[in-house]
């Protein structure tokens, strides 16, 4: 029996992140709490999509999870074994056995390479192939990603968005991963090209057996894309749930915000009422209670003093007083409610 099948592939457990904020000699020392007591676990095959504003540190829990952020506080560990202060052999098996598709698919290659040389360097550092079948294996994931083995020779500027993209797929998979982190990896591109990059990662995922943290702003390509969803406000994880729990019965406002925000085709439907005003605070200064509260249409008087309480039900947990915030369904959550809030 594999261990992916006794425990979760990536596991976080209360992973901060924070940065310190220069304001001169005089000032008072500062710091921006990007990533605040986030829990999470990944299976192998599994895709799990991380959403939420600009700001809210999704990318920045991606980087951290492959160590490519310094971790505050908190732990993660990669099939079992403990990477945050870990062995460098356990550090060296993620850097292995993980991958990460960038946002910029210009940026993230170097253009003075061309795609076979950014490709083969991969191959080479971690001797995946023998180095007379470098070339056979480049072409070979150019195939595999939707690209033509002659395109090797193209350089990042000579090709398009998309284009640009698959070789960083192709680039991700040489390693062979077995966990990939997509940040915001289609969101500079086309809108039908989302859907052939989307398309192709599912295409892989099921081939492959991969497990995705997929970082995006769109609501439509998580929903399509992903087995379950965390949805990040100011650095905290609010709602955690299967996919089409959260976006057909949302627990918490923010995530009933995003969900009703969503565009429609039709156009002869109104704008969606959202109820959400104002700019995310400052990451600085957090707000006191529920970081939520100053911009919740359901805010409470306890909201304001006291951290939300954790609430679940089946595998859909969220953190708020409310039971319901997705439809008229909206109550204070006590003790003596919560076998209504199972009900609705």
């Amino acid at each position: 029996m594999s261990t992916s099948a006794t425990w979760p592939l990536l596991e976080a457990d209360n992973v901060s992140v924070t940065f310190p904020v220069s304001g001169g000699l005089l000032s008072k020392k500062r710091v921006v709490q990007a990533v605040s007591q986030v829990t999470l676990a990944l299976h192998a095959g599994e895709t799990l999509g991380l959403v939420g504003e600009s700001g809210s540190g999704k990318s920045t829990l991606g980087r951290a999870l492959l160590q490519l952020e310094r971790i505050s506080a908190g732990e993660v560990r990669f099939d079992g074994s403990r990477i945050t202060h870990g062995l460098k052999s356990d550090v060296a098996r993620l850097r292995q056995q993980t991958a990460m598709i960038f946002q910029d698919p210009f940026a993230s290659l170097n253009p003075r390479q061309t795609l076979g040389e950014s490709i083969a360097e991969v191959l080479r550092v971690h001797q995946k192939v023998p180095r007379h079948a470098v070339g056979a294996r480049v072409a070979e994931l150019l195939t595999l990603v939707g690209l033509r083995p002659e395109q090797a020779s193209a350089r990042p500027g000579q090709l398009s968005g998309g284009q640009c993209q698959r070789a960083g797929i192709a680039r991700a998979l040489a390693i062979e991963p077995r966990l990939i982190v997509a940040d915001e990896c289609v969101a500079a591109l086309d809108v039908s090209i989302q859907g052939q990059i989307v398309n192709l990662l599912m295409d892989l995922r099921d081939r492959m057996g991969l497990a995705i943290l997929f970082i995006a702003h769109d609501l439509a390509i998580v929903r399509r894309l992903c087995d379950r969803v965390a949805v990040m406000y100011l650095g905290r994880i609010v709602e955690e749930g299967p996919a089409e729990a959260v976006f057909t019965r949302p627990r918490h406002p923010y995530t009933a915000a995003l969900v009703a925000a969503i565009p429609e085709i039709d156009p002869d439907k109104p704008l969606p009422d959202t109820a959400l005003g104002g700019e995310p605070p400052s990451p600085i200064a957090v707000p006191q209670g529920c970081a939520f509260h100053p911009r919740c249409p359901h805010a409470q008087v306890q909201c304001r003093t006291d951290a939300p309480p954790t609430r679940q039900i089946a595998d859909h947990a969220w953190t708020c007083v409310l039971a319901h915030a997705g439809d008229k369904t909206v109550f204070p959550l006590t003790e003596g409610s919560f076998d209504e809030a199972q009900a609705c």
